[in-house]
């Protein structure tokens, strides 16, 4: 009966760490999305939480330091301004123009430190004048 018993504390000692594990792993991965005009209204947690942001990059922005790129995000009137510190290479549509969506968090100066960098082009899905998608256009398609 004590083997049982011993065996039985082990398992749910086990499915006790299993499952504030995985609450732990979901709450980090949660991220939020807003806009830039959103930003300057968010109060209390919300300052802390992973978001993510999505804009066009501002014409001449682009500013490459060491360990980090400085860009700025502009959409609904409004700029902010992102330092990209992740290890990935930025995709080559992250252009001047370009829409963005970056994810990481804000810091209280009001910055944004990303983390991930997703870019298109925009004239690559915009439709070619004579009705067919502009990456047909080009014969490649990519």
């Amino acid at each position: 009966m004590e083997k049982r018993a011993k065996f039985g504390i082990g398992i749910a000692i086990i499915l006790v760490s299993l499952a504030w594990l995985g609450w732990l792993g979901a709450r980090e991965s949660k991220t939020y999305y807003h806009t830039i005009a959103e930003l300057p209204t968010l109060t209390g947690p919300a300052l802390g939480q992973r978001m993510r942001i999505g804009g066009s990059v501002a014409p001449g922005s682009i500013k490459r330091l060491p360990g980090r790129i400085d860009f700025l995000l502009q959409g609904e009137g409004k700029t902010l301004a992102v330092s990209y510190v992740g290890s990935d290479p930025l995709p080559d549509t992250f252009v001047d123009n370009s829409q963005a969506l970056v994810e990481g968090h804000r810091t209280p100066d009001g910055r944004f430190v990303a983390e991930r960098v997703q870019a298109k082009c925009a004239s690559k899905y915009e439709t070619a004048p004579n009705g067919a998608p502009a990456s047909s256009s080009r014969g490649s398609g990519t």
